[in-house]
């Protein structure tokens, strides 16, 4: 049993393998929080405080208390309306206009299994891995009740939260605010870490300090977003990649979202995370319910690194679905660096053949294979080969490339519409556009309408055509532009935004049920969708369309605090960069492509004949280790945005192999040695580095380090294989 309900003080009780998160229902029904951290017994009322409080306000039936107030109260739910002025989870707007939901408890349930969310992704687990609780909260005024949900993974020490909003009145109501998850802290001082960045420069490491006031992140561009990831940690002051306490949030959901973080007058602190309230007014009908994306919740008292490995396990094994999640990847090319929009069906299949012969396993066709589409200002939406510029049918093409020994993957971005496309010229309703205005163009592309069924469907028959084609492997999705015009033609405004994720999604699960054995990689300009939402549909994504291998180091970094290794898209590239201008060594860039999802984005034709066997040593290393980097507990030990190097490291289960990767940031005159030191061994054993043949104990390796060489030149780096030795 892992959810417990103590009737005599009507206190629920969460316990994971090392975490408990407990909340009780007080004598005038609201749900109040108590505890969430390193796991306990007892009861935590006592750690709630009552106080006459100037200017905060008291429930009617608190009679003549005035030191009840839910303005100062730990809350599981907050909502407005109730006498709390700090930052809420639900704001309702119901019938008579009025904004004010005043949720008090009704009932539960506990039951075996974890809770699933129809149209959205959510932490799926057998039976016998999880448990739900759901708590019935209801306004007696309005008739609105809200579900709360919590899945509890005993032995992954993950909790996820979401909420069921059901309107239970007879008039219409508007949700202006919806959040899957608060977490209430009565006392401490905390920062939170987030991940902030750009097109090409995502999820850089920010840590502030949560100050009075309010600290919010989100998108309002349709998508999670480059800018911002939709996962936080919130961390004690002394906490640090290997000590001290911290807790993660992450959302489930891949459009607009918020996280704020307050510290109020009282010192408390509260973390609210759910769906951006800018662009959401969502209307309700007598009896409809609208379901809250999930947030996964997890505590570690051993630093940012063991709550790393918590959510790593999570996602690899309880958000990613289908063959690929447990399955090797193969090492494809993909054609964009190497030719972009001019090729043609020659220059692909001779991609392919340089590909065999130097060990890729496929080669990805990327944008300009489809209508008109010679250059990023048409054709999207006429998902139809381009057999003149191929030279044949699709099918021949893949025959062809499969007969030398090589799969075959395709690029599309079902999502766009180019106004000059026969798409829009016939359907120019079907686009995102405001009546009467001007569109926002984004790389000269409109937005479909994915929120409306019939668009849906016309682009999946178009996609499935493509795909009945012939032997298609490996499906790119990609979604290069941010909403602006969030409008539908059909349908009610304020819902839009929410509707249009939740149409993607019916999309991509249509799509993997038809074709089970196709990977899907996802892609929004690289990085602008990296999130558990889309890991549900895709088990990797295209990192960052930056492939500069010390840009990269920064935002695989950042990345690799939530997601975990077998997620992350990575391909080297030619130089000079083509972002950046910079010219680094191919084993340098070969070692940082080889932390996650390995490939290539560059024209083999190209490469002189020592680059190639290069590669083909590349590929046999990457292949050799390649289900330690997928499955192995990984390791962060430095921090590229502070230190003179970069290092990580791959860990198997039974900790009897290791593979350690240094990337030198800084070359100086005279230059100092750097020593790194491992994480994860077995302290009592014997390890032996196959390059040079000598022996360390896991202890000595752990506490002392070992020396990097120290080289002329900029960027080196190094690969270290280390054994137990029998």
């Amino acid at each position: 049993m892992a959810i417990f309900y103590q009737q005599e003080n009507r206190t629920f009780t969460l316990q994971t393998k090392q975490t408990t998160y407990q909340m009780k229902v007080d004598d005038l029904g609201f749900l109040l929080h108590l505890y969430y951290g390193s796991k306990i017994s007892g009861n935590m009322d006592y750690l709630l405080t009552y106080y006459d409080r100037g200017f905060s306000g008291n429930p009617y039936d608190a009679g003549n208390d005035r030191t009840y107030s839910m303005d100062v109260l730990p809350q599981e739910y907050p909502t407005t309306g109730t006498g709390d002025y700090r930052s809420s989870a639900l704001t309702i707007r119901n019938h008579d206009e009025s904004e004010c939901c005043d949720l008090r408890y009704a009932g539960y349930e506990i039951r075996q299994g974890k809770y699933e969310l129809p149209g959205l992704p959510a932490v799926h687990a057998k039976m016998q891995e999880a448990e739900t609780l759901e708590i019935i909260l209801e306004d007696c005024v309005s008739k609105v009740q809200v579900r709360l949900l919590y899945g509890v993974l005993e032995e992954e020490d993950i909790i996820t939260r979401s909420a069921k909003i059901i309107n239970g009145s007879t008039g219409d109501i508007i949700v202006e605010k919806a959040a899957s998850a608060c977490l209430d802290f009565i006392n401490g001082t905390y920062d939170l870490i987030s991940f902030y960045g750009r097109h090409a420069m995502e999820r850089n490491y920010q840590r502030t300090e949560i100050v009075h006031g309010s600290h919010v992140i989100g998108s309002r561009r349709g998508t999670s977003s480059h800018q911002y990831n939709p996962a936080v940690i919130v961390a004690g002051k002394d906490t640090t990649e290997d000590n001290g306490s911290c807790y993660g949030m992450v959302f489930v959901y891949s459009g607009n979202f918020m996280c704020e973080a307050e510290r109020d007058q009282y010192e408390q602190t509260r973390i609210v995370m759910g769906l951006q309230s800018d662009l959401f007014h969502y209307p309700l009908m007598p009896g409809e319910t609208l379901l809250v994306p999930e947030t996964i919740l997890c505590y570690s008292d051993s630093g940012f690194g063991g709550l790393s490995a918590r959510y790593h396990h999570c996602i690899r094994d309880h958000i990613c679905r289908g063959q690929y999640s447990a399955q090797s990847r193969p090492v494809l090319v993909n054609s964009w660096e190497a030719a972009y929009f001019d090729f043609n069906g020659k220059t692909i299949l001779q991609l392919a053949k340089d590909a065999v012969e130097l060990g890729i396993d496929m080669v990805v066709m990327d944008d300009g294979w489809f209508g008109k589409r010679n250059d990023d200002n048409c054709g999207l939406g006429d998902w139809q080969v381009n057999e003149e510029k191929l030279g044949s049918t699709l099918g021949e093409l893949i025959r062809q490339i499969n007969d030398i020994g090589v799969k075959f993957g395709i690029w599309v971005e079902p999502e766009m519409v180019s106004e000059d496309s026969d798409l829009y010229r016939a359907h120019p309703d079907w686009a995102m556009q405001i009546p009467g205005r001007k569109s926002v163009r984004g790389r000269n592309q409109l937005v479909l309408d994915f929120s409306r069924k019939e668009v849906r469907d016309h682009i999946f028959e178009q996609i499935c055509n493509v795909l009945n084609q012939g032997n298609i492997e490996y499906i790119k999705w990609d979604m290069n532009r941010s909403i602006a015009d969030v409008y539908s033609s059909a349908g009610s405004q304020g819902r839009v935004a929410y509707d249009y994720v939740l149409g993607v999604y019916d999309f991509l699960e249509k799509l993997t049920t038809k074709y089970p054995a196709i990977l899907i990689e996802g892609c929004s300009g690289g990085g602008g969708r990296f999130d558990a939402g889309m890991m549900y549909y895709t088990p990797q994504i295209w990192c960052s369309d930056n492939t500069d291998a010390l840009d990269r180091l920064r935002i695989q970094y950042g990345t690799s605090f939530f997601y975990p290794m077998s997620t992350i898209g990575a391909h080297v590239s030619a130089v000079p960069n083509h972002q950046t201008g910079r010219s680094i060594s191919l084993r340098t860039r070969g070692i940082v492509a080889m932390t996650g999802a390995f490939g290539y984005e560059l024209s083999l034709a190209k490469l002189s004949t020592e680059e190639k066997e290069e590669i083909k040593e590349q590929i046999r290393q990457y292949k050799k280790y390649e289900d330690l980097i997928r499955t192995g507990d990984y390791y962060r030990l430095s921090n590229p945005f502070r230190d003179a190097y970069a290092a990580w490291m791959h860990v198997s289960e039974d900790k009897r192999q290791v593979l350690l990767h240094v990337v030198m940031l800084e070359i100086h005159g005279n230059m100092t040695v750097s020593y790194v030191r491992l994480k994860g061994l077995m302290p009592d054993a014997v390890y032996e580095d196959s390059n040079s043949g000598r022996s360390y104990y896991g202890s000595a390796l752990m506490k002392a380090g070992i020396p990097m060489p120290v080289e002329l030149g900029e960027s080196q780096a190094y690969q270290f294989v280390f054994r137990v030795k029998i």
